[in-house]
């Protein structure tokens, strides 16, 4: 199965109303997550009559959201976190009334406070009675939604189940997909190949120990997956973490700063863009003891060697790609990231400041990014929403270099 890559990786909440189309919904959560896409089901109280919310809560993953008030949705996501979490909201069925009750801007439940509260892009599948979708209400309340920038999917046209044919049939599942899929089909990175490292490295000293650091690989995880959902085609190179794969991404594993630079150099001379955020380590022992070194000393000393800089080498090449690096810095973050950028040639650097619960193993970040002529902040969230941010900015200057 070939993957709808304007969906990969996207984060999507379906909402869905009372009308006997609500089974659709079911397919489409089903094939969104085949996907790649991740899905969060918002359920009106009408919605419930016709289909389970444990049903789409078997086939999202994820608990379903129905009431606004429900002490589960405001203490884990709440209107405005589920609002801030989608790429997009898809209300799919959208019924007559929940077409008005938006054109109205109201906010009596869950679904249609999402819907005010979102800045994500906004869908509705109509589904109907023929005369209900015809009445010139119906057709004012999906004009004025449009003017609005509410992007209308369908209906269509046949056989309706109160037995008349007619328009107001809700698209199927796959059409949806490939709906959604095409809209994002012009995200910023479509057509590029990004390279991107992530994680730790780890380099021996005997067969049982080794110099690593506390990089969990979250960020680069996260980076890699938003590349994706920009529409790219993403090879991560990554050393050892305990992370899932994201969708649609090619990772090559690798353990030592060696084995990432042979391979960030096998894939590079193919790569438009080469994302640094692997915690390389500085430096490895000169020489591995073959067998596990016993603690008979009182003290030890451990002569060291640099490892390959990986990004050094990548920015210095004769046909570069657009190079972005990594620093993580416990003081004077913006001093040491205009350094590491001037010093390694980079088109733009991401400047984090670890420790205080920020970095390494955290959940979310924030970024200082910086390039050649600008600069521009990125404010703590969860390091897939701090990576969305940065692959628009990395989007952005990617182009408007290959424009200047």
């Amino acid at each position: 199965m070939a993957v709808v890559a304007g969906v990969n990786g996207r984060r999507i909440v379906i909402g869905v109303t009372g009308g006997i189309a609500a089974y659709k919904s079911a397919e489409l959560v089903r094939r969104l997550r085949q996907h790649g896409a991740k899905v969060r089901v918002v359920m009106t109280a009408a919605a419930t009559e016709f289909i389970t919310p444990l049903t789409m809560q078997a086939l999202s993953g994820n608990p379903v959201h129905t009431s606004l008030l429900d002490s589960s949705a405001e203490a884990a996501m709440g209107h405005i976190e589920l609002a801030r979490w989608a790429d997009a909201v898809l209300v799919a069925p959208a019924s007559a009334n929940l077409l008005a009750r938006m054109m109205l801007g109201l906010a009596d439940d869950l679904l249609t406070t999402l819907c005010l509260a979102t800045e994500a892009p906004l869908f509705v599948a109509p589904a109907m009675n023929r005369v209900m979708w015809t009445h010139p209400a119906t057709q004012q309340n999906c004009q004025v939604l449009q003017q609005r920038g509410v992007k209308l999917l369908g209906p269509a046209e046949g056989e309706q189940a109160c037995g008349e044919t007619g328009v107001g049939r809700m698209l199927e599942a796959e059409q949806l997909l490939n709906a959604l899929g095409k809209y994002w089909q012009q995200g910023g990175l479509v057509g590029c190949r990004v390279l991107l490292t992530a994680g730790p490295t780890r380099e021996a000293i005997d067969p049982v120990r080794y110099i690593s650091n506390h990089s969990s690989g979250k960020m680069g995880y996260a980076v890699a997956e938003a590349a994706v959902a920009a529409g790219a085609e993403v090879v991560l190179v990554s050393g050892p973490t305990a992370l899932v794969c994201p969708n649609g991404v090619e990772r090559v594993e690798v353990e030592t700063a060696a084995e990432m630079s042979d391979a960030v150099q096998a894939h590079i001379e193919q790569s438009q863009i080469f994302i640094a955020a692997a915690a390389v380590a500085d430096y490895r022992p000169a020489a591995v003891q073959a067998k596990k070194m016993k603690k008979d000393a009182a003290e030890l000393s451990l002569p060291l060697q640099r490892t390959e800089d990986i990004l050094a080498q990548v920015a210095a090449a004769a046909n570069k790609p657009f190079c972005v690096g990594f620093a993580a810095e416990t003081h004077d973050l913006e001093k040491y990231a205009q350094d590491k950028m001037q010093r390694k040639g980079l088109d733009m650097i991401a400047a984090n400041q670890v420790g205080d619960g920020l970095g390494f193993n955290a959940d979310d970040n924030t970024l200082m990014v910086l390039w050649q002529d600008g600069k521009q902040e990125i404010a703590r969230a969860d390091k897939s929403i701090v990576a969305r941010e940065l692959i628009t900015l990395i989007a952005e200057r990617f182009h408007a270099q290959s424009t200047s």
